[in-house]
């Protein structure tokens, strides 16, 4: 018999807890959507397009503005997600709950309960993006088969701001820092990461910090998938540099759960 993964017991756990409230999160995982591309690319992106071209084609990126931030607040939403798991939660699983203490109390170890949990955050951050995919299909936002890949690239992201902020956290003692985190950092990078605009409308030292920031690899990669226009030489480039972050977050989250939970 083939022995499953150590990890895939915490994974297990965590996903036993989400069980219980999943449907609450499904409804809003598809109302928030709606709302969002109701709102922004449907009832804003009609203003852009008039005042763009004077009630024609718009030319942000050769195509409407709908479609334009469709992909933008997919990979945003995927940021929003794994932020709000990778912070609270881990700091309940730390002190409050102690919930690290009673996997570690069976033949798990450290990296297993990392491993378990980073898996859940991947989970929540695909069928999040999921959601915001089909319904940016039913808005007409997606003009390629490949935008299933969006799917992978939501979880990328959501990993690439979830192993950071787990590592983090893992740090603190008390949550004051998350709020710090949420607004100094998650807010502007929704705001200015190329969600809603393009960033070379950004002044010059702004746009190049926007190039270095993970959500802007992630709304490019996004925008390419539902676009089709993933055979871009800038591609690889996006996606390296998400990977290249995922691991190095992921060894520096491991030293940090280290330290604060093993013995």
């Amino acid at each position: 018999m083939i022995r499953r993964p150590l990890w895939v017991r915490a994974f297990g756990s965590w996903t036993f807890r989400y069980a219980r409230t999943w449907r609450g999160s499904l409804a809003t995982g598809f109302a928030l959507p709606v709302l969002y591309l109701a709102a922004i690319g449907v009832g804003l992106g009609g203003l852009v397009d008039r005042h763009v071209t004077g009630g024609g084609p718009s030319s942000i990126s050769g195509i409407g503005y709908l479609s334009f931030v469709a992909p933008g607040l997919l990979a945003g939403s995927a940021m929003q997600i794994a932020t709000s798991e990778a912070t609270f939660p881990v700091m309940a699983a730390l002190k409050w709950e102690r919930r690290y203490d009673a996997m570690l109390a069976t033949p798990l170890r450290v990296c297993d309960v990392l491993a378990g949990h980073l898996g859940y955050i991947a989970m929540r951050s695909g069928a999040t993006s999921a959601a915001f995919l089909l319904v940016a299909t039913a808005f007409g936002a997606v003009h390629s088969p490949e935008a299933a890949l969006a799917l992978p690239v939501g979880i990328l992201v959501g990993l690439a701001f979830a192993t950071p902020l787990a590592a983090y956290a893992a740090t603190q003692q008390n949550a004051v820092g998350f709020n710090v985190v949420n607004r100094l950092v998650v807010v502007p990078l929704f705001l200015f990461s190329g969600s809603f605009f393009p960033i070379t409308r950004l002044p010059g030292a702004l746009r190049l910090v926007a190039q270095f920031t993970p959500l802007y690899h992630g709304v490019a990669l996004a925008r390419a998938a539902t676009l089709g226009r993933l055979a871009a030489p800038s591609t690889a480039g996006h996606l390296a540099y998400l990977v290249a972050l995922v691991a190095c977050a992921s060894v520096v989250a491991g030293r940090t759960y280290r330290h604060r939970l093993a013995p």
